[in-house]
């Protein structure tokens, strides 16, 4: 009898169930989630009613707080990787978060780090005894890395008999084991992870814990969303247009998109590999800042440059976080200000209400602290009495650099993305057949690709000389040290409503070094649309029709 083919629909069916069978039985909900209607906010107090009173101590702390637990032989590392397996396991019953789970694997790898702790009186490394969650583009022994393709099922990437399934790691991976972290799961993407919604075939969508009326963000959509119920004190994802950030923001998290070459990417699948002028780049979200430095500190440590080609050869820089902390300790006058742009709009979209009222709670508090800001005009009366200096931010058109980041997402017309679904004859999101389309297109030629490199640089040139001209404005003798702006136009997203990523994607096109701050949350009340709002072009309009 001929063996029968299943159907995509069958093999995402199996994918789910079998991730879900590996939630031990005590750990799985016995009723249903109350509807959202009911309760919305499934973040804090509501998971604790699933967990031990230690439990609830355990994950409720950060990750500096645990290490400083674990490496001091306070927690075990068995009793931290359980606690932080059983709320991961809660949060993907709820929002379904996870791609890959090997609790098991994770629990005998504490046993581990406690037996080596029990002998030789110290840590194996920083991060020593510390769970951390991943996005399912890195390789993991043991596990798939489907990154939301059925298709990418039972293979390496796509392709079969590679030798690599299953066995392989990325280069992050084995330096995270050597730094003392427990690796416990892997987190949902949307499938080819061009997407600001986490949305694939094999778990569903990814729903906001804050809010499960609204998504998590993406394309770390995943890692987001364990983070914010602490599922986990630390993650991975990685951002090609705002994938770290988009869901950090969307979650109430902090998250860094480093500059290409500073965290080792080496080993990690991905989406049109090979597109070498806009790079992804590899960072961390966590809910402290000091998660975030905890996390690249201790991998710099490990000198990744001696393993992934595109590392620079650049340590954590001691000298100049102290610069920094000197400078802001040193007075709130002259040189001892920190000098900031504000870019309260893009002039593409304007950002909803509470986006609004979030920029303006950021300005304020930098006068409160004595620091220089560089404002557009709209500022102007608010600030006329004050002693900041009111400049207008007017650097170099986004919605032309954008335009050409957009051109290096399409530069093979598709193909790599449809390949991957014609694998198994899934459908794509529509979330992603708004770039993509039906069917794969025409690819870029060589010269095309190098017109658009050219673009790219005198772009960056322009940016860069914009920059440094703002020095005759802050009075400090530099160029403004940061600039401060919106994520995105929202909040977070409804479903199927992420039209515009012009926030983030400029970034990634000047690579710069970026992150997200939480400030506030959205207050109906008080977030109320001006009643003389008036739009820029019908696509501003369009998404500020979001804001109801």
């Amino acid at each position: 009898m001929a063996a029968t083919t299943k159907s995509w629909q069958e093999k995402a069916t199996a994918k789910r169930d079998s991730v879900n069978a590996l939630i031990p039985e005590p750990w799985r909900l016995e009723a249903p989630v109350p509807s959202t209607d009911k309760q919305r906010d499934v973040t804090g107090k509501f998971l604790w009613q699933y967990l031990s009173d230690r439990e609830v101590q355990i994950t409720e702390s950060n990750a500096v707080e645990i290490v400083n637990h674990t490496t001091t032989g306070d927690w075990t590392a068995e009793e931290v990787t359980k606690a932080f397996c059983h709320r991961a396991s809660l949060a993907h019953q709820i929002v379904n978060c996870l791609h890959e789970i090997f609790f098991d694997a994770a629990i005998e790898n504490a046993k581990e780090l406690d037996a080596y702790y029990a002998e030789h009186k110290a840590p194996k490394g920083p991060l020593h005894g510390l769970p951390i969650s991943l996005k399912d583009q890195f390789h993991v022994k043991g596990v798939e890395t489907t990154m939301g393709y059925v298709g990418w099922m039972g293979t390496f990437q796509g392709k079969t008999g590679t030798g690599r399934e299953k066995v392989f790691e990325s280069e992050m991976v084995r330096e995270l084991r050597a730094l003392g972290a427990i690796l416990y799961c892997k987190t949902s993407v949307p499938h080819t992870l061009m997407s600001g919604e986490t949305v694939n075939n094999i778990i569903g969508y990814t729903w906001n814990p804050k809010n499960r009326n609204l998504s998590a963000g993406g394309s770390s959509g995943g890692e987001g969303a364990l983070i914010s119920m602490k599922g986990s004190p630390l993650g991975f994802g990685t951002d090609i247009g705002g994938s770290i950030r988009i869901p950090a923001a969307f979650c109430g998290l902090y998250g860094i998109r480093p500059s290409s070459g500073r965290m080792p990417y080496e080993g990690m699948a991905n989406s049109m590999d090979g597109q070498n002028t806009v790079l992804s780049v590899v960072g961390p979200l966590s809910s402290t800042v000091g998660g975030l430095r905890l996390a690249v500190k201790s991998l710099l440590s490990q000198q990744p440059w001696l393993h992934d080609p595109l590392v620079h050869e650049i340590p954590w820089r001691d000298e100049q976080e102290k610069e920094i902390f000197d400078l802001v300790s040193s007075g709130t006058s002259g040189k001892g200000r920190l000098a900031f742009g504000i870019m309260e709009s893009d002039g593409v979209i304007t950002p909803h209400p509470p986006v609004q009222r979030a920029m303006k709670m950021v300005v304020k508090t930098l006068e409160k602290l004595g620091h220089k800001v560089n404002l557009p005009m709209i500022y102007l009366d608010q600030c006329a009495d004050s002693f900041i200096k009111v400049v207008k931010w007017s650097p170099p058109s986004h919605k032309r650099g954008n335009a050409i980041l957009l051109t290096t997402w399409g530069y093979d017309g598709g193909h790599d993305v449809h390949g991957a679904f014609d694998l198994s004859g899934e459908p794509m999101a529509d979330q992603v057949k708004q770039a993509y389309g039906d069917a794969a297109g025409d690819q870029m030629n060589a010269s095309q690709i190098a017109a658009t490199n050219v673009s790219k640089r005198e772009f960056q040139k322009e940016y860069m000389e914009y920059w440094n001209s703002t020095t005759e404005h802050t009075g400090t003798g530099r160029p403004v040290d940061a600039v401060l702006a919106p994520l995105a136009p929202f909040t977070a997203a409804r479903p199927k409503s992420y039209k515009y990523y012009g926030y983030s994607t400029f970034v990634n096109l000047l690579d710069y070094t970026s992150c997200v701050i939480p400030v506030t949350t959205a207050d109906q009340s008080t977030d109320v649309l001006d009643k003389d709002f008036k739009p820029l072009s019908d696509e501003d309009r369009s998404v500020m029709d979001l804001c109801t």
